[in-house]
């Protein structure tokens, strides 16, 4: 087709409400199962709900294996209508509200529970990395590159020589978001990063080296997606869905990725929220390497493409900062629970646009911008989406 035939439908009527957390560990024991149950309970504890009110449940987790989604509900003890599994990844949570609040508007579910968590036994992360993906299992895996950090460094290698970006450009997203999870109680590093720090951290893969790699964790997030005339008779401060965008396999002639999604579809996602990058007062990437998050930068219009290195030395991107980004310290400070690391910007993100991240809390914040991304194979991650959500007041 030429074009889209009709205009997409808006998500008035339908809100995010109840975001949970339950705190990360370095290494856990339990289960997927326990994390995801854990999150589930929390949200709804916050909403005043039991598990009979759910009638929608959505899930994103790596280390659920051998159960999916429909397996849960029986360990939960949840019988709902509406039932979705997404495997993507970092791009899970923009993925799943987007689902949640098409069946919501339809009336196919009342309330849906999204949730996303992995646990981090000692050897789950390498037993992922096995089989991630097909191209992992036959072109990666068996040549010795047992996770992204390969993937990635080519992607940032190719970044730096096109665009002449410097280590201390990533760094400058990495200290900031350090500097952010201090006052996250939840954030697993807990120690101060200064520049010095970042540049003199052992290469894991050149060029990237210790502090631009995520820690992998045990953890969970989840929030509930329900009408808003639900939410306003039950009390719950609640954000507004303003627009989302979604691409997959995006510029697929590009010899390397240095473009997401998010380039094809920028304008849509500012049209729909009749919005435009100033009205933004903080940003959630996906930052499981600054590389990703400074292309988000790019592709979300807030600076031209190659010009990530400049605009992250001419802002700064902490919560008191001119620009807010991964208000929480994001993953690379609070931690990667697996396929929780796609809910942890949109978790926190709700958080700020009703008054409720605490200690994180920007001032004013009132509009925030959420992107994921996710499934990362040799030179390219396959799935980009964007959401922007604002509080009461916007």
């Amino acid at each position: 087709m030429a074009g889209r035939s009709i205009a997409r439908k808006s998500y008035d009527g339908v809100v995010l409400a109840a975001p949970a957390t339950v705190p990360y560990q370095r290494f856990s024991k339990e289960t997927a199962h326990w994390w995801i149950a854990r999150a589930l309970r929390q949200s709804l504890q916050a909403a005043g709900l039991s598990p009979r009110d759910v009638d929608g449940f959505s899930v994103a987790s790596f280390s659920l294996f051998p159960d999916t989604a429909v397996g849960l509900t029986q360990h939960l003890g949840l019988t709902p209508r509406w039932l979705d599994h997404i495997p993507m990844g970092g791009a899970s949570g923009v993925a799943a509200l987007r689902r949640a609040a098409r069946a919501v508007q339809a009336g196919d579910a009342d309330i849906v529970a999204c949730v996303a968590g992995d646990t981090n036994q000692v050897d789950s992360f390498r037993r992922m990395l096995s089989s991630f993906s097909r191209f992992a299992q036959d072109a990666s895996y068996p040549y010795g590159a047992g996770g992204p950090n390969a993937c990635f460094a080519l992607l940032t290698d190719h970044y730096m020589t096109a665009y002449g970006a410097t280590r201390e450009d990533f760094g400058r997203i990495c200290v900031a978001q350090r500097d952010n999870a201090l006052k996250n109680p939840h954030a697993v590093m807990k120690t101060p990063l200064t520049m010095e720090h970042y540049l003199g951290a052992r290469m894991i893969s050149d060029p990237i080296a210790l502090f631009d790699c995520v820690m992998p964790v045990g953890g969970a997030e989840a929030f509930l997606v329900m009408r808003e005339e639900d939410a306003r008779a039950a009390g719950l401060p609640c954000a507004y869905i303003r627009s989302t965008i979604e691409r997959h396999n995006a510029f697929p002639e590009d010899p390397i990725q240095m473009r997401g999604g998010w380039a094809m579809d920028v304008d849509e996602l500012y049209a729909m929220a009749d919005a435009k990058p100033d009205d933004i007062n903080l940003l959630q990437t996906y930052d499981d390497y600054p590389v990703i998050s400074m292309m988000q930068m790019e592709d979300l219009g807030f600076c031209g493409k190659g010009e990530g290195p400049a605009f992250v030395r001419a802002h700064d991107l902490t919560i008191a900062g001119d620009f807010p980004h991964n208000t929480s310290g994001g993953q690379l400070s609070a931690g990667q629970a697996g396929a929780a690391g796609g809910y942890i910007g949109l978790v926190e993100a709700i958080r700020q646009v009703t008054g409720g991240a605490g200690p994180t809390q920007v001032k004013n914040a009132r509009t925030a911008l959420v992107s994921g991304f996710g499934v990362i194979n040799f030179d390219r991650g396959v799935c980009s989406n964007a959401a922007i959500i604002s509080g009461a007041a916007a």
